[in-house]
């Protein structure tokens, strides 16, 4: 929890009853397994990885990097609360209940349809004693769903929107807040306890401790799943613009194009253009969505999104065609090896008897990671090719 330096970590071998003999194998591993000595962690961090370790079997895999990382987790709840405390401001006063007012932006449907269904998933696995797999469903919320999508998100909202889109806005973020510290607070008790009483209470609340405070629960109104068929488009989509950008080293004045593939999701590309481009990074100069009976952009770098829609970014001019053709064809053979591997694990004998259902899913996943990446290869090969041919 405190942290020690590494001569502290040798100088407490002297004071135990090792054998001499052993004190340099001793300080050897110590060498090896903390370079850096111990980093301070905390007892929140600490706390977490013990429960994330609890997976039933007898011998843990103790790492300190992990319980390090988790520290790290902490800062991000601490800055999260901080921006959301920033955005809805002193005088702010929440509403009764945390069920939606109609007014909804599609990424509030989101987050909110996100926070119902982590609390449904955790009450599930903490009633079945499942400890481990619980700390992942709220690290989950936390990380991927409320700070690195929703948080960013909402910073358009809350400085350009209209007064109702703000409020609403305003809405969402404390109900996501709010409903993230309780969820998490079994695990974190210290953090969560001095950022929740910082939050401004409900109208009529005045519980005195979040030790007190409700549990969430899944609330069937604010299940969406259509919103979240929605907004995943346009994460797909903004993930895939930043993945192509990253991998062609365009840093600057980025043209993307979204191609649906079917009438709903052109629809809701168009509507959500605007959060497609500022999800996908401040290098993006210009988004454009076309249907699936617009001509294919040419001249392009390609990300298959999913069987709903496929993104192009403008490289023609940018990047070594050869140099781009040679790599796209040993990192499509790299991925075909690894999808044929993935099918001989998927069909080895025994295969779901012996596997639990999360692992299988992960290795399908696996399977599906490598098909995707195998016909992106190909897609932009060609679309290379026929620039050299230009």
């Amino acid at each position: 929890m405190e942290g020690i330096e590494l001569q502290a970590l040798h100088d407490k071998l002297l004071v135990g009853n090792l054998d001499p003999k052993e004190f340099k194998t001793a300080e050897r591993y110590q060498k090896t397994s903390f370079p850096q000595g111990i980093p301070e962690c905390g007892a929140d961090a600490l706390r977490l990885a013990l429960v994330g370790y609890t997976t039933g079997g007898g011998d843990i895999a103790f790492d300190v990097s992990v319980i390090h990382g988790y520290r790290r987790f902490c800062n991000k709840i601490y800055q999260a609360t901080k921006f959301v405390l920033g955005k809805i401001g002193d005088d702010f006063v929440p509403q009764k209940t945390g069920q939606k007012t109609g007014k909804e932006s599609l990424a509030e449907r989101w987050i909110l349809h996100k926070l119902s269904i982590a609390s449904k998933e955790i009450n599930e696995k903490l009633e079945a004693r499942e400890f481990s797999n619980s700390t992942q469903v709220v690290y989950k919320y936390w990380y991927d769903n409320l700070c690195d999508v929703f948080i960013e998100e909402s910073k358009a909202i809350t400085q350009t929107g209209t007064p109702e889109q703000l409020r609403s806005a305003q809405d969402t973020l404390y109900t996501a807040l709010e409903g993230g510290l309780t969820m998490i607070h079994p695990f974190m008790p210290f953090l969560t306890e001095e950022l929740w009483q910082r939050l401004p209470r409900r109208p009529g609340d005045n519980t005195p401790s979040i030790v007190k405070a409700a549990y969430p629960q899944y609330v069937k109104d604010l299940d969406n799943p259509v919103s979240e068929a929605e907004y995943e488009l346009l994460l797909g989509c903004s993930k895939g613009i930043r993945s192509l950008m990253a991998e062609y080293m365009i840093k600057d004045e980025g043209k993307a194009f979204v191609q649906a593939l079917n009438e709903v999701s052109c629809n809701t590309a168009k509507e959500e253009v605007q959060s497609i481009r500022a999800l996908a990074g401040k290098g993006v100069a210009s988004v454009e969505v076309l249907s699936k009976d617009d001509a294919t952009p040419t001249g392009c770098a390609v990300y298959s999104v999913s069987s709903n829609a496929t993104v192009f970014l403008k490289v023609k001019g940018r990047v070594d065609i050869d140099a781009e053709i040679k790599k796209g064809k040993e990192k499509m053979k790299k991925a075909a090896d690894g999808a044929e591997k993935q099918r001989k694990i998927l069909h080895a004998p025994d295969f779901e008897e012996k596997v639990s259902g999360a692992v299988q899913a992960a290795e399908r996943q696996k399977l599906e990671d490598f098909l995707t990446e195998q016909r992106n290869r190909e897609l932009s090969i060609q679309q290379f090719e026929q620039l050299r041919l230009e």
